[in-house]
């Protein structure tokens, strides 16, 4: 069960990683008015769209716990606050609750990655359950430095982002940006892991990056 369980890890993380956030674009694009011009409309395709993230956010957290047989402290955290603020936008027909929320989870992600760096704890050990396996603790502090920096660049852009863009082009930035960003970052850290014992105590399987949120 746990072979069958690993062989089929990498698409499962991306599916939980990654599937909700789809979801919530997919549906907004298929409500949302032409040109942006009908604020009802607008406003409907918004609650649709935040209704369908809070569902697949909450379909993700049974498929990790099904198919990988956990449920990350992160991934606890991040739909928790998906759920919440999500709630928010329904009930207040705004959108600046669900954009306002990754920039809210991205600045709680890296206070407590660099306050724990600065203490000597690294705490993303704990967030992302030791997924990478064989890494000794000089890693984990450098890993937990680094993507505290990157969270922290991460609120900026989001900020940037939601106050320049409409929130059609600001979800799709949240999909062809963001993404892409967080797999080059994740990926540049390869060479620094390795350096550090990453997979030397037998097979390992690199998460591809913390959930989006």
């Amino acid at each position: 069960m746990a072979e069958a369980r690993k062989s089929g890890s990498g698409w499962v993380n991306l599916l939980v990683d990654y599937g909700p956030l789809a979801v919530f674009f997919l549906v907004y694009r298929q409500y949302a008015p032409e040109g942006h011009q009908d604020a009802v409309g607008e406003v409907f395709a918004v609650g649709r769209g935040t209704m369908a993230f809070i569902a697949s956010a909450l379909v993700a957290l049974v498929v990790s716990k099904w198919r990988l047989g956990k449920v990350s402290p992160m991934l606890w955290l991040s739909t928790a606050l998906i759920v919440g603020f999500g709630a928010l936008t329904i009930y207040f027909h705004d959108a600046f609750y669900i954009q306002i929320k990754p920039t809210i989870i991205y600045l709680l992600f890296a206070g407590a990655l660099l306050g724990g760096y600065w203490r000597g704890k690294p705490l993303l050990k704990v967030l992302l359950d030791a997924a990478f396996e064989g890494l000794n603790d000089e890693g984990w502090m450098k890993l937990s430095r680094n993507w505290g920096w990157f969270f922290l660049f991460l609120a900026a852009l989001n900020e940037a982002l939601r106050l320049q863009l409409s929130f059609g082009d600001w979800l799709a930035a949240k999909l062809w940006v963001f993404i892409p960003l967080s797999f080059l970052f994740t990926f540049s850290q390869i060479p620094m892991l390795l350096k550090h014992g990453l997979g030397e105590e037998g097979e390992t399987e690199v998460e591809t990056t913390p959930p989006q949120v």
